[in-house]
């Protein structure tokens, strides 16, 4: 018989996690090997050791007490990395949204959805996989790109700016180098300059970047 996915669940409610629990025992897939009402109860009961071992999955409230969700979720994975979080929430504030999937959680699901899609979105986090609905998704766009409104990039230069414009449109170094009248090495290291400065990896991301800056 395959191996059940073990859940830890954490919420500051009583009834919250009877009821979730008793859903989960229903399903022949999970199996529910404890319960805490605040992170840092997660936190011991994790270095003390669970008897059947650490949870596969830990299905969390975000608004706790001594501990919140996104706190919780960085510390957690800090230490057990492989432990997939979801984020099992009343709230869609945007920021709340970023801060926990930024806190390294798979999921961020909302306590009205159905409990088929609670199933669909647990065994999605326990393949690595993230679900979320539209309005998490939106919630998630919108807070990303707030954030970086925020994160000041006054630090680009003029040419910078420009190079970012023309990479947004599309256009390689050849391209750039011959509209702005400059070579193809200091194309490149513009382009180097601008990864290290907004901290992304690669053109697509600057692109990205730039448009949500609102500037392409």
């Amino acid at each position: 018989m395959e191996n059940k996915i073990k859940v830890l669940l954490v919420d500051d409610h009583d009834m919250v996690r009877m009821g979730l629990k008793t859903y989960l025992m229903l399903e022949p897939t999970f199996e529910v090997i404890g319960e805490a009402s605040h992170g840092q109860a997660v936190i011991e009961m994790l270095r003390d050791g669970v008897p059947e071992g650490p949870p596969d999955l830990i299905l969390m409230d975000l608004m706790m007490p001594v501990m919140n969700g996104a706190d919780t979720t960085r510390a957690v994975l800090a230490e057990h990395p492989n432990i997939k979080i979801v984020i099992l929430t009343s709230f869609l504030e945007d920021d709340l949204v970023v801060d926990a999937i930024d806190a390294g959680a798979v999921s961020y699901v909302l306590k009205t959805v159905s409990a088929d899609e609670l199933i669909y979105a647990l065994k999605g986090a326990y393949r690595g996989m993230p679900v979320m609905t539209g309005d998490i998704s939106q919630a998630l766009t919108r807070g990303i790109r707030q954030r970086m409104v925020q994160k000041d990039s006054s630090g680009l230069t003029e040419r910078e700016k420009e190079v970012l414009l023309l990479i947004a449109e599309g256009k390689n170094n050849k391209d750039i180098g011959e509209e702005l009248h400059i070579s193809i090495k200091t194309v490149k290291t513009h382009v180097s300059n601008l990864l290290m400065k907004c901290e992304l990896e690669d053109r697509t991301q600057l692109a990205i970047f730039a448009h949500r800056k609102g500037w392409a």
